[in-house]
């Protein structure tokens, strides 16, 4: 589990970035050649602080999308919690929150504990979604 998520969503990340240093202009980077720039430097100093906000934005959105992916979890890894107590099942390995959810609103009857880990699900979705607005805003002041 730990390596399949990450896998399944690097295209999402390299086309986020790609996007991202397609929208830095041209004009940026002939600006800096002109000042007597190397193409390495022109690369660290223009090109990529231009473009970071949508390069981490792209990375915290893929984030989110993980946190989201409960099909991909529940089939590979994430059915620890049916084999485990809860206590047990949470920290052993392929243990998912999403997966955790499913079992206990569903297969268990125990909705208070379902409706935690919804709310623990939000809560996360929330800190990442503030996280992308904070850093945009400071890359976008530098």
């Amino acid at each position: 589990m730990t390596i399949c998520v990450p896998i399944m969503n690097i295209p999402t990340i390299m086309k986020t970035t790609r996007e991202s240093l397609k929208t830095v202009p041209n004009s940026y980077r002939e600006g800096a050649r002109a000042l007597g720039a190397g193409k390495w430097k022109t690369i660290h100093t223009v090109v990529l602080k231009s473009c970071t906000s949508g390069m981490i934005t792209g990375i915290l959105l893929t984030v989110g999308r993980i946190l989201g992916e409960s099909a991909a979890l529940l089939f590979t890894a994430g059915f620890a919690q049916v084999l485990n107590p809860i206590y047990e099942g949470m920290f052993s390995s392929g243990a998912s929150l999403s997966v955790a959810m499913y079992v206990f609103a569903k297969e268990r009857g125990e909705f208070d504990v379902a409706f935690g880990i919804a709310g623990i699900l939000l809560i996360l979705t929330l800190i990442i979604s503030v996280a992308a607005q904070i850093l945009e805003a400071r890359t976008k002041e530098r």
